[in-house]
């Protein structure tokens, strides 16, 4: 640790940007070292003054907070690559070095970490020994931050190792009846997926050597400059996937979730749902996808798959729950198999929308951890059966709680529907028969929720339920940022696509570049429709119904995972016969002018 603290110490000396171009703040770097500043400040603090503690705690999360803004407001949209990078030379003969770099992808999931944490601190107080659950927190942060910032296999290998170990003592110390049980598969869940990467990421350095002349752990270098067999990237693609996969998690690597979620403390499921499980999805975009495009889509058929029964199978194990923790924490199955579907439908809609929803999920699922731990403060219980009521006593929490609910379950005008639409939308395009299953997710998500708001707000309060108190001033600052951003997000999301877009297009292009996907051309894939002729050759068109159905079912065969080539085929034998009346058909060799017969 103290070697990797010199080095980010050395960031603050020099730094680079994506332009080669020096900046005069390295923002990168301050974001990941004050919260470890802040944390041993934290430590170090008086006993006898415990109100320093959480002082110190607050102003270091409000100043990460409000530099991940500063970031956000000075980053420049329309750009593809890495901007405020900073690199330098950590471990020279083991090519080892620190370098960190934002993109879209990663841009507003620093931010959301930068704004979660001080909300978390603020919005929820600990039982017992405040100074070490603040500064695990914080510790936390950092380890978070340089997750997402990371450009080395190594470095990020460490950040990422790093978040077990706060998490691990945050549940385990500040958790619930079974936290120790609970803390503890979570640790053994997550270290059994990091030794496969640890294994992968050096296996992956020591091969790529041959390619790029050195050994390197860099990121962008093996990524750009290594050419690995197909066999051999598929193992090290599987290495790394594995170790993402629990840490989304996928099913059926599930389980550990429920758990933590339950018997973690209110800041660590608010922690837990808005970023750390993002490193997962994060990690397959960042170093599944980006480093490894062939295996990604040889395997993707295994990952839709596990995609979609995981959104079927949260959603009907969230209907089930009888404690409202519980259920809240299988419906982050659920949502999360919808970023794995749109990540792997390698098209920019979809893993826009996977991106996108990453964010969401942290805003509307962190919010709703927050109520349910604000419902378990005031009558010291999750069970549904024994609230009811509320919203007679509460109506201004019950509305609170009801925006939250909305927006995790897609309603148009709020940000759950823009995500989880253009997940639907992208992936529809590749992946269709899938997309269609996932559809039901949707419809289940408003089942289990409304149910449960249901039985927990209406009907008339009991004697204990009469008593719930109203939403707090305090309480009420702390959730407003969290409905601002659902509600600025699901009418205006333009600004965060705007940003999120180039970077995804740039993605999706290097997977086609360096694999046999092909990327379907809006306006030609399946299910849209245009009007390319008036008069009498529209007319001449809508007499050919065959040719439509032959083009419908080549398009069915290719949207299915069938071999591109056989689709291709067909559409050349289509077009020998008769006229299509795609783009390339009507432009094509017969050339037929408006008002020609056609098909002749």
């Amino acid at each position: 640790m103290g070697a990797l603290t010199e080095m980010m110490t050395a960031g603050l000396v020099a730094a680079e940007d994506s332009h080669g171009g020096a900046i005069a703040f390295p923002i990168l770097t301050m974001l990941i070292l004050v919260p470890i500043v802040g944390a041993v400040a934290v430590a170090i603090s008086s006993k006898r003054r415990p109100e320093i503690a959480k002082l110190i705690a607050l102003m270091t999360s409000v100043g990460v907070g409000a530099m991940s803004i500063w970031l956000l407001s000075s980053f420049e949209m329309g750009e593809a690559g890495f901007q405020f990078s900073s690199q330098h030379t950590w471990i020279e003969q083991w090519g080892i070095s620190y370098h960190v770099g934002v993109d879209g992808i990663s841009l507003f999931l620093v931010v959301l970490t930068g704004v979660l944490f001080p909300l978390a601190i603020v919005g929820t107080d600990p039982h017992h020994d405040e100074k070490p659950y603040l500064a695990w927190l914080l510790m936390l942060e950092a380890g978070v931050m340089g997750s997402f910032l990371s450009l080395d296999l190594f470095l990020f290998f460490i950040f990422f190792e790093i978040v077990l170990v706060p998490m691990y003592f945050l549940i385990g110390g500040w958790g619930y009846e079974n936290r120790v049980y609970a803390a503890t598969k979570f640790f053994l869940y997550t270290m059994f997926g990091s030794a496969f990467m640890l294994v992968g990421l050096i296996a992956t350095a020591m091969l790529a050597r041959e390619d790029l002349g050195r050994l390197t752990f860099d990121l962008v270098e093996i990524a750009e400059g290594a050419d690995f067999a197909a066999n051999t990237g598929r193992w090290l693609f599987f290495a790394f996937a594995i170790a993402f996969a629990v840490k989304v998690p996928i099913f059926p690597l599930h389980t550990w979730l429920p758990d933590a979620h339950t018997q973690a403390p209110t800041a660590g499921s608010v922690v837990l749902a808005g970023v750390m499980l993002k490193l997962g999805t994060y990690g397959f975009l960042r170093f599944g996808l980006y480093l490894f495009p062939e295996a990604a889509v040889w395997s993707r058929s295994l990952w839709l798959t596990l995609a979609v029964i995981g959104i079927i199978y949260g959603a009907i194990a969230a209907t089930m729950q009888k404690d409202l923790k519980r259920l809240v924490a299988y419906s982050s199955v659920a949502h999360l198999g919808f970023i794995i579907l749109g990540t792997f439908a390698f098209t920019s809609q979809a893993i826009s929308g996977s991106v996108l929803q990453m964010v969401n999920h942290g805003v509307s699922t962190g919010a709703l951890f927050l109520l349910v731990g604000m419902i378990y403060e005031r009558r010291k219980t999750r069970q549904i059966s024994e609230l009811g009521g509320i919203q007679k006593v509460a109506p201004i929490f019950a509305a609170g709680f009801m925006i939250v609910m909305l927006s995790s379950i897609g309603v148009p005008g709020l940000n759950g529907f823009i995500g989880e639409y253009l997940i639907l939308l992208g992936s529809f395009q590749t992946a269709r028969w899938w997309t269609v299953v996932a559809t039901a997710g949707v419809i289940l998500a408003a089942l289990y929720l409304l149910w449960a708001y249901q039985r927990v707000f209406h009907g008339e309060p009991d004697e204990d339920n009469a008593k719930f108190p109203e939403l707090r001033v305090k309480e009420g600052l702390v959730l407003l940022p969290f409905i601002a951003a659902i509600v600025f997000t699901g009418v205006y999301p333009k600004p965060l696509l705007d940003r999120i877009e180039p970077s995804v297009d740039a993605l999706v292009e290097h997977v086609v570049e360096n694999s046999d996907f092909e990327n379907p051309e809006y306006g030609t894939q399946c299910g849209t429709f245009e009007v390319e002729h008036e008069g009498e050759a529209a007319e001449s068109h809508s007499d050919e119904p065959a040719e439509h159905d032959t083009a419908d079912t080549s398009c069915d065969t290719a949207s299915n995972g069938a071999d591109h080539d056989d689709a291709d085929e067909g559409d050349a034998d289509h077009g020998d016969g008769s006229d299509d009346d795609s783009d390339d058909d009507s432009d094509g060799e017969d050339g037929h002018d408006e008002g020609e017969e056609t098909g002749e």
